[in-house]
């Protein structure tokens, strides 16, 4: 059974905005009417988005959905682990990515992501749900604590996807565009970036392949990275074919 991984950069569900990029997803379950579990610790379990998730996924798409609340019902254990367990798709929902990674940290839901990846359960998730899943992740976490003088910053994922992540690299927090950030933080720290933009998400399969999907015309993904002390961003070429993941790399 192959292994995937969707990061969705942005968009809405509320409107459908990503439809065309969750219906993929469904399809690398291999079940018509896959069991999802969102877990919406990012959003410091709102309620009023598992409704919206409940009514997307599950009556326009024909999933069968649960919820991983873990901070409103500090669940056991045993009950953490049964949850993932039963999920073809472990969707994670958009927020703190700093708040989110450390009560994962602190309950063991990292470690049993990453084994749940190695079973062939899909993983998914838009903005703190797509950082996630990579290395490390440019995050407005901290305009979460304090909206009038906060800066983005870099926060430690899963490391199953290599590089630095951006999701909305065509959009801002508060007025300061991710974009400029972003390429400033390359500059500084080096490495590899994956930038994507709203309505646009990369699928990685097996670590060793990916794919380009968006749900809009115009929607993007870009390989960040410095060269010759500058810092470029290329597109990555949307295709219907799985390219290697190492020509990501390629210069």
């Amino acid at each position: 059974m192959s292994k995937a991984i969707v990061a969705i950069g942005g968009g809405q569900i509320r409107t459908r905005g990503t439809a065309p990029i969750d219906r993929e997803i469904i399809r690398l379950s291999h079940k018509k009417n896959p069991r999802l579990l969102f877990i919406p610790t990012a959003s410091s379990d709102s309620e009023i988005y598992w409704k919206r998730v409940q009514k997307y996924f599950g009556d326009f798409l024909k999933c069968k959905t649960d919820v991983l609340f873990l901070i409103r019902e500090h669940p056991s254990p045993e009950r953490i682990l049964s949850k993932i367990s039963w999920a073809d798709i472990v969707y994670v929902g958009g927020g703190n990515t700093l708040q989110m990674m450390r009560i994962w940290r602190r309950l063991g839901v990292d470690k049993l992501l990453i084994s749940a990846y190695e079973s062939g359960t899909v993983l998914c998730g838009i903005s703190a749900g797509s950082i996630c899943w990579f290395d490390s992740g440019h995050s407005d976490s901290m305009c979460f604590y304090n909206p009038r003088k906060w800066k983005y910053i870099r926060v430690k994922g899963l490391g199953l996807i290599g590089g630095i992540h951006c999701p909305h690299y065509n959009s801002e927090t508060l007025g300061i565009p991710r974009r400029a950030h972003f390429r400033e933080m390359i500059q500084k720290t080096g490495g590899m970036g994956i930038a994507i933009e709203n309505n646009c998400a990369v699928e990685f399969i097996d670590g060793q392949f990916y794919r380009v999907i968006a749900s809009k015309p115009h929607a993007r993904a870009y390989t960040v990275y410095k060269s010759g002390g500058e810092v470029v961003a290329r597109q990555i070429r949307q295709q219907k074919q799985l390219a290697p993941v190492a020509s990501l790399a390629r210069r």
